[in-house]
């Protein structure tokens, strides 16, 4: 059968699109040229553009694919259709049909309908290449994997976070882990694995060495008091590919420094607003971590700092509000204890949240004034949140201050939200990707202190020693559990004052060190909001100037996280300003959605087959056909009833 393709691109609220297809396989292929639109309410049909901003680059097909690749500028600066493709996370959609345009293809009513399309998406950074570089020849290059054994997964909408105890006996010298990835059992196992987290352990142990030659055990089953595993050393989320440090980076690995690493994997089923994987039979899992080490070292030794809110119920959102903001402190006091003199250069950053995390900004304070944020994504996906890697490495001295800052949206809940550890609660955390490596401090968190917590829900004192928790006063909430308080509060009401005690009130630092210990002077430390005197300026791009939509503004002058196709860390603060005059330096973003995506789905197929994953060559993914294509980038705007991006090779619900 022919091929035939039709593209559309779609951006926060407005089709930008164009249209071309094959009428045979050896015709050539044709392209409107036009950049489109759709209104967000109105009925479906793309109309043209008067600012036409896609350039086609080239179309062919081949036995497994149908390519299309464009350009078009980050901002085009169509004010009335297009919207920036900024560093947030970006929800691409594509759909597919058989049929093609009929009659003059750029009149009303002559494309295929989209309702009738075969629908799948992803979410993407579509500025930043991909985080797995291809390796370089390295004849000292070394893998180990590193799996769970025969782990149940969890049934329904459980929760289940297993702690797995590997000893590395070989790696007698200092090598440096240049990459990792994830390794699944099957495609049920990648279905229902959230997060793996490596942790370092200092020193050795005999309980240590127990839990060593175990299949593991829940994490909540640990003895919490003789692990001294505080320093992570690989990072992995649903959606990520794994990670390729840097090429004058590692992360040293050597036996006599650190023989034992715990592994904490946590697992639930994928749950978001495209689809729900069916709920498969009780089953075990043996996925995991493949390290790539090479004795051949790098010039600088990499380490993790973690940032935010301590995952706890102090750490409360209401329910009903669309803005909810919490913040998690690292404070001065701590960088000042434990950052070298020159400081440390932070250059990739993982920032978290669960279901109902919207926004994630990493903030840093000097004295009193504050810097441009090193980070910031206002349209987070809790089902992809890997490392960015920033443009240029940022420095933080001793004595800043870094804010991990959360905007949450509650208003589809009606009870509280509490931080935890499982996908129904709440977290805010960034993992900063750091060099040079320092232990002293490894954790940087905050929490909520208990007269913060009870003062924001109108208690002035509570019952001491009662069980259940009992409010002492105010007299009208004499008697009454904390519970209840919990639950009934008026927040519908109450909300805005909530939200200033607790932005406002204090805090308990907690800054700890690799041996999961406080660090030392910093035990009883008590922190406030900070005193900003002087504070960055946003400098709006050309789509923005004069706009009223706030949320639409963004960084132009100093892109923290986007990358170039080199890896490498450049150490200098040089100015990185693209040439204005070069239409292609504004448009990473071909490169980086087409790498992305072509990989994932040569990754699905190699890794989900049941067997151990192995790398195969393109030519080993199964045949794919391709009708109608429709490409879609969604930035703040959802549409339900889509999928992953990842297509089948043949799918039932298209013709064939």
């Amino acid at each position: 059968m022919p091929f035939r393709t039709v593209w559309q691109v779609f951006v926060c609220g407005a089709f930008e699109c164009g249209v071309g297809w094959f009428r045979n396989p050896n015709d050539a292929f044709r392209f409107s040229g036009k950049d489109r639109h759709v209104k967000k309410h109105g009925n479906g049909e793309p109309l043209v553009d008067s600012s036409q901003d896609y350039v086609l680059l080239l179309g062919y097909e081949n036995q497994t694919h149908t390519v299309l690749r464009f350009k078009r500028k980050l901002d085009t600066c169509d004010v009335a259709y297009d919207v920036p493709i900024t560093n947030d996370t970006m929800r691409v959609i594509y759909m597919y049909h058989s049929k093609e345009p009929h009659g003059a293809f750029y009149t009303p009513g002559s494309l295929p309908d989209p309702a009738e399309a075969f629908k799948q998406a992803r979410s993407l950074f579509l500025t930043q290449r991909i985080n797995q570089a291809p390796l370089k020849p390295d004849a000292h290059l070394r893998t180990m994997e590193l799996l769970n054994q025969d782990v149940k997964l969890p049934q329904g909408d459980g929760t289940l976070h297993w702690c797995k105890m590997f000893k590395l006996n070989d790696i007698n010298r200092k090598h440096h882990l240049i990459r990792y990835e994830p390794v699944f059992d099957s495609s049920t196992s990648a279905s229902y694995v959230y997060h793996m987290i490596l942790h370092e352990c200092q020193g050795s142990s005999p309980e240590l060495e127990i839990m060593s030659r175990k299949n593991g055990c829940p994490c909540y089953l640990a003895d919490k008091s003789i692990l001294t595993c505080n320093s992570i050393v690989a990072a992995w989320t649903r959606g990520s590919e794994g990670f390729s440090f840097p090429s004058q980076v590692g992360y040293p690995l050597e036996s006599n420094q650190a023989r034992f690493y715990l592994m904490e994997t946590h697992y639930s089923l994928t749950a978001n607003e495209y689809s729900r994987p069916s709920k498969p039979k009780a089953m075990v899992d043996n996925s995991g971590l493949r390290l790539f080490y090479t004795s051949s070292l790098r010039g600088q030794d990499a380490g993790v700092l973690s940032v935010g809110m301590d995952p706890n119920w102090r750490h409360i959102i209401p329910p009903g509000q669309e803005h909810v903001v919490s913040e998690g402190h690292c404070v001065g006091e701590c960088t000042q204890r434990a950052f070298p003199h020159d400081g440390v250069h932070i250059f990739a950053v993982m920032m978290r949240t669960h279901q109902i995390g919207r926004q994630i900004k990493l903030r840093q304070i000097r004295h009193r004034e504050e810097l441009l944020p090193i980070a910031h994504d206002r349209n987070t996906d809790w089902n992809y949140q890997e490392y960015r890697r920033l443009s240029a490495p940022v420095r933080v001295l001793p004595g800043d201050r870094l804010i991990a800052e959360c905007i949450y949206d509650s208003s589809a809940r009606t009870a509280i939200t509490l931080g935890g550890l499982t996908t129904r609660e709440e977290t805010c955390l960034v993992l900063a990707l750091y060099y040079p490596r320092q232990k002293e401090l490894t954790t940087c968190h905050s929490l909520p202190s208990l007269p913060t917590v009870i003062n924001s829900l109108g208690i002035n004192e509570l019952v001491p020693g009662s069980n259940p928790v009992r409010i002492a006063s105010p007299p009208e909430l004499s008697g009454m559990t904390l519970e209840t308080r919990l639950i009934s509060y008026d927040w519908r009401n109450n909300f805005r004052s909530f939200q200033y005690v607790t932005r406002r009130g204090s805090f308990k630092p907690l800054c700890w060190s690799a041996k999961n210990q406080p660090m030392p002077g910093t035990e009883n430390l008590e922190g406030f909001a900070p005193n900003i005197t002087k504070s960055y300026k946003l400098i709006r791009s050309c789509s923005f100037v004069g706009s009223t939509n706030v949320a639409n503004v963004f960084y132009q002058n100093r892109n923290r996280y986007v990358t170039e196709s080199e890896t490498a860390v450049r150490v200098d603060d040089g100015d990185d300003d693209d040439d204005d005059d070069d239409i292609d330096s504004n448009n990473v973003i071909e490169g980086a959605a087409r790498s992305k995506v072509s990989r994932s789905s040569v990754t699905e197929s190699m890794g989900l087959s049941g067997g151990p994953a192995t790398f195969r060559p393109l030519g080993a993914v199964p045949k794919m056909f391709a009708f109608l294509l429709f490409i879609i980038f969604l930035n703040s705007f959802r549409i339900a009833g889509a999928a992953t991006v990842t297509r089948p090779a043949r799918d039932p619900l298209i013709p064939q």
